[in-house]
């Protein structure tokens, strides 16, 4: 049986690139989609959760941090998953969150893209064998557009850093005047915003006469968009609770 979705955000440009892709799946569906702005997509379009009139499975959402509770009020009610693909959230929308994964599947990750979980898992190793000898400091560039710094996926690459570190660094955003020398302690955070550029993310480790670089860089959106769809294909009938990328991971390559 396929996997039916409701896409949040559907008119969006993340939105495109899911039903594109959705266009040739053979495993999964999107049966309407929800959009503040809505427009002719080729799937019925309501404004609003309270409007949706067809039965899904998991929820894609691709819109923002804002109404939060509605999307996951919905979620619990009719008991679909949700797929929450979006960055930007604050202390209350996490503990929120934490507290709908009791009664809801809700899959949630900074970045939706196999090769930045790839590079978290690099980084803490690196980290791990590097230690203190080196300064790290995170560099990432975004498009004119994005509305949150540092990125999500920024913050997820810096706490898997800091797990060699057992969570004693501290994230020190940009530098400005006469700041003195950099503490051993600090993960430098760094944001660029600018043109179209789709997500860089680079982790610089800078030791004596030396330095090691990991980095990533998504050349097109349509990468989040097939992340998003396996995600939603994985939560698909799974229990209450929160998951993430490495859950995914761990099934596909049972």
């Amino acid at each position: 049986m396929k996997t039916r979705i409701i896409l949040c955000g559907a008119c969006g440009k993340m939105g495109g690139n899911v039903l594109s892709l959705l266009s040739t799946d053979e495993q999964a569906v999107a049966v309407c989609g929800v959009d503040l702005f809505p427009r002719e997509i080729g799937i019925p379009v309501y404004t609003d959760f309270a409007s949706v009139k067809e039965d899904a499975d998991v929820i894609i959402d691709f819109s923002s941090a804002d109404n939060l509770k509605e999307r996951l009020e919905y979620a619990k009610t009719h008991n679909v998953g949700i797929v929450l693909a979006s960055t930007g959230f604050t202390a209350d929308d996490l503990a929120l969150i934490d507290e709908y994964a009791k009664t809801t599947a809700i899959f949630k990750t900074a970045n939706l893209s196999l090769g930045v979980n790839l590079m978290q898992a690099l980084v803490k190793a690196a980290a791990e064998v590097l230690g203190d000898n080196f300064d790290v400091e995170i560099i990432e560039r975004h498009h004119n557009l994005k509305k949150d710094a540092p990125s999500g996926t920024a913050l997820m690459l810096a706490d898997s850093v800091n797990e060699a570190f057992d969570g004693k660094k501290k994230y020190l955003d940009g530098r400005t005047g006469i700041c003195g020398a950099r503490d051993k302690s600090e993960i430098g955070m760094h944001a660029v915003r600018g043109g179209t550029i789709v997500g860089e993310h680079e982790v610089m480790f800078a030791g004596e006469d030396e330095i090691i670089t990991i980095t990533h860089s998504a050349r097109s959106k349509r990468v989040f968009a097939a992340g998003a769809i396996r995600a939603a294909k994985f939560l698909h009938g799974k229990r209450a609770g929160k998951y993430e990328m490495k859950d995914l991971l761990a099934e596909e390559n049972n």
